[in-house]
Order: structure tokens, then sequence, then C-alpha cells
């Protein structure tokens, strides 16, 4: 397994945990179940765990796809996304042991900090989401905003008439 596969493999992850985080967040607070929130608060913190891995094997995936003839630029707008992505994804866990903590010792301000947590989060996840884009833009040309499709490029049956 290469740096470039090492990489896919993993950096789904943080992109995917706090989804499942704030899913699992939403619930605690609707059925006010403080194990269903300390449950979140650890989702949240494991992704910030998975972002570590994510973010170091990134820069052996670009030695890779810059020699494949990938636009460095590309490369480079995805490299900042990502590296935004994993400070704020890192501030999500430390909030979330913060909010852990005051969850497990009954803290006075433990509600505020989930709240602010579950907001948090939802800014995380626009930054994923960014930042995930950016990324299948490496490889994935038709996801870009600056795509136009071939002319000439239809199914080779269909220009006789025979359907699948």
């Amino acid at each position: 397994m290469n740096d470039a596969h090492l990489h896919i493999a993993i950096n789904h992850l943080p992109m995917i945990i706090p989804m499942i985080g704030l899913l699992v967040m939403i619930g605690g607070l609707l059925t006010k179940s403080e194990i269903v929130k300390r449950v979140a608060f650890c989702l949240f913190i494991l992704g910030a765990i998975t972002a570590l891995p994510a973010n170091a094997t990134g820069e052996g995936a670009e030695e890779i796809v810059e020699k494949l003839g990938i636009s460095h630029d590309i490369i480079h707008e995805h490299e900042e996304k990502a590296e935004t992505f994993a400070l704020i994804m890192y501030g999500l866990g430390l909030l979330s042991l913060v909010g852990l903590w005051a969850n497990l010792k009954q803290k006075g301000f433990a509600g505020i900090v989930t709240l602010v947590v579950t907001a948090f989060s939802v800014v995380t996840l626009y930054f994923a989401q960014q930042t995930g884009n950016s990324g299948g833009e490496i490889r994935h040309t038709e996801i870009r905003k600056d795509f136009k499709l071939p002319k000439g490029g239809e199914h080779k049956d269909e220009k006789k008439g025979v359907k699948d």
C-alpha cells in the first residue's frame, strides 16, 4: 500500500465520524440522555484523533499524484483546506474533551458546552465537505467547477440506436 492509497483509506474517517457524532448528539439532546451525549463526545474525540494520520499521509499522497500530472494548484487548494479542517477537528476534539469531563463531573456549565460542541460540529462538517470535495476534484475531473462534457462523448451503442 503506497502513501496515496493509505491517505485515501484514512481520510474519510475524520469526515464521517463527526457526522455520526452529530447525529448521536442530536439524539442525546432530544432524549435528554447523558450517556448518549457522552458517546457523541467520544465520537468527536475519535474523529479528531483520526485527523492526525489523515493529515500526516497527505504529503506522501501529494508526491505521488504530482508525478501523475495533476495540477499543483488543485493539490495546493486541497492541502490548504485540509490543514484548516484538521485544525478545526483538533478544536472539536479538545472542546469535546472539556464537554465529556464537564458531563461526567456534572458541572453546571456542561449543558452550555454540549450546545457549543454541537454547533461547532456543524461548522466542522462544513469544512469537512469543503476538504472532501477539493480532494475528490484531484482525481475526479467531472466534479470540478470548470468541467465541460466533451462533444461526441455519447455511448457507442446510443449512436446506433441500441439500448442497454
